[in-house]
């Protein structure tokens, strides 16, 4: 039995593949973000930040916690608004990229917005 495909289902298969493909990459080079992760392998945490920033973990939690869940800030901002910024490490790149960092904005001691940030 011979399977042949129309042209449309053939597009579509095409795009299904591509989308199956693509989904394993990125779930390939990219980690979920744990606690002990984060704290022991400190030059590969760019690795879990999207998920971290994409969960939405910190959202709403007091300083106290930050430093509990993330550890000490490697410095803190020097604006008006209160802020910890976080080294993410290095990732492989063929460009010489900008140096990016964990970005995490207070307000009223609470965690008020988890972003990248770029120097």
């Amino acid at each position: 039995m011979k399977l042949r495909l129309d042209r449309k289902n053939t597009i579509g298969l095409i795009f299904f593949l591509a989308f199956i493909i693509s989904t394993s990459l990125i779930f390939q080079f990219e980690e979920r973000f744990t606690i002990e992760n984060w704290k022991s392998n400190y030059t590969t945490r760019y690795k879990m930040v999207d998920d971290l920033i994409e969960s939405q973990f910190l959202i709403g939690k007091p300083k106290s916690k930050v430093f509990e869940i993330l550890g000490q800030p490697d410095s803190q901002s020097n604006t008006k608004k209160d802020a910890f910024i976080y080294d993410i490490g290095d990732p492989p790149s063929f460009f010489s990229s900008q140096k990016e960092y964990l970005l995490i904005i207070f307000k009223n001691e609470h965690v008020e917005k988890v972003t990248l940030a770029v120097e």
